[in-house]
């Protein structure tokens, strides 16, 4: 399985989650499709371009169970989830809900648009791993009441916008977004769920089902897909809310052009946002073939799955530590486990790039490592190519770092 993909032959990839990976079949398909834009770029660009872009969108539909003009192609998640929440028409009194566990440029958005007028209020809901799915769906219940009883008489009139993860980033955890999005519903909160690593490690998705309103995933992740492309998912109740890409396009409607008469197709405005290079949204199609090729969702993910859960255990125990998740209620394909670092060692840029650099420079390895909840973590990210014998690596080498952050903390 590792010869489909074009790694450096020693190094050892735990860090899938970070990136993506790209299979080679894909990589000859994207390979392909760019000769043939260099060849006519006119004719690619302008006439088939948009054939396999709803190709695309088609085949990504059907897999999250949704419909194909309520799912367009964006760059990534970042990407989508601003363009959600820049559209929204924020008024004083609004409020946008983030968490302590939001993806930091998801959290500086929020951040950022709570600094700009006309100022919405901020919220964050605490979440401190390792914690259960019920006493997360309490918690979030409360703090949805709490935040919708306040506010005097802007209460009838205001917005609250809640972004929530459907697998954090890290810890990489999953978290019940179907039911929180439904307490949302319930509360009359918007949901915007940042779904970045949900398609291709999340089966059986169906938003048609879970209806939140806004719900962006990457495909260049999980799913096999080139970097950069993620899907946009709007149900129609919804697609009033996006009325402008970003950036804008064109094709942006405005109520001053002489002959306006409503706001543009959502589908219209995605089309063509400006000359970027599209293979990697069109990938899509052959990351789909690849996987069908494989054995499909299920077949695959059984794997990766089955191979988070041991590889996690395993590495706690030549770590001499714990998984953050023992009944793997929260592991999907990245398992959280504990580094043998000092709580009390707290996160800076050198401590930072010296586990960098002996990970990746001296040991040619790499899973994510990071500080939460007064412990140094890492995020292993189980993929096709993966053995139980890349975490036994794994293991020497953070050994070896852990020990120099030890080491260099007492300098």
């Amino acid at each position: 399985m590792h010869k489909l993909f074009e790694f450096d032959p020693s190094y050892v990839n735990l860090n899938h989650g970070s990136y993506g990976s790209l299979p080679i079949p894909v990589r000859v398909a994207c390979d392909k499709l760019s000769a043939r834009v260099e060849a006519n770029p006119d004719r690619f660009l302008r006439i088939e371009c948009i054939h396999h872009w709803n190709e695309a969108r088609t085949r990504v539909a059907k897999l999250i169970g949704a419909e194909t003009d309520e799912c367009v192609l964006v760059n990534n998640t970042s990407h989508g989830v601003n363009t959600v929440l820049r559209n929204f028409d924020w008024n004083e009194g609004d409020i946008i809900i983030g968490t302590t566990t939001t993806y930091g440029a998801v959290s500086r958005a929020i951040r950022y648009i709570g600094d700009t007028t006309p100022h919405p209020q901020v919220s964050t809901f605490d979440l401190s791993f390792p914690i259960s799915h019920a006493k997360i769906l309490e918690n979030w219940r409360e703090h949805l009441r709490q935040v919708t009883s306040e506010g005097g008489d802007l209460k009838q009139t205001r917005k609250v916008v809640a972004v929530i993860d459907a697998i954090v980033s890290n810890p990489g955890a999953r978290l019940p977004w179907k039911e929180m999005v439904a307490i949302c519903k319930d509360a009359g909160v918007w949901s915007v769920v940042d779904a970045a690593h949900a398609i291709g490690q999340e089966v059986d998705i169906n938003l048609s089902e879970a209806k939140p309103d806004f719900w962006v995933s990457n495909c260049h992740k999980w799913l096999f897909a080139k970097r950069g492309c993620a899907v946009l998912y709007v149900p129609r109740r919804n697609h009033h809310v996006i009325k402008s890409p970003f950036p804008t396009a064109h094709t942006y409607h405005s109520p001053e052009d002489e002959h306006y008469n409503g706001p543009q197709d959502f589908v219209k405005l995605f089309q063509w946002t400006g000359t970027i290079d599209y293979i990697p949204f069109l990938s899509v199609n052959a990351a789909l073939d690849f996987r069908q090729w494989l054995g499909g969702e299920h077949k695959i993910n059984e794997y990766t799955h089955n191979l988070a859960i041991a590889g996690g255990k395993h590495l706690a125990n030549l770590l001499g530590t714990s998984v953050m998740d023992p009944e793997g209620d929260l592991t999907l394909n990245m398992v959280n486990v504990e580094l043998p670092i000092p709580g009390d060692i707290k996160y800076s840029d050198e401590v930072n790039s010296l586990l960098l650099n002996t990970l990746l420079l001296e040991w040619n390895t790499y899973a994510a490592h990071y500080y939460h909840n007064g412990k140094w973590w890492t995020r292993c990210s189980a993929q096709v190519w993966n053995e139980i014998s890349d975490f036994e690596v794994l293991a020497n080498a953070l050994k070896d770092a852990c020990q120099k952050v030890v080491k260099f903390s007492k300098q």
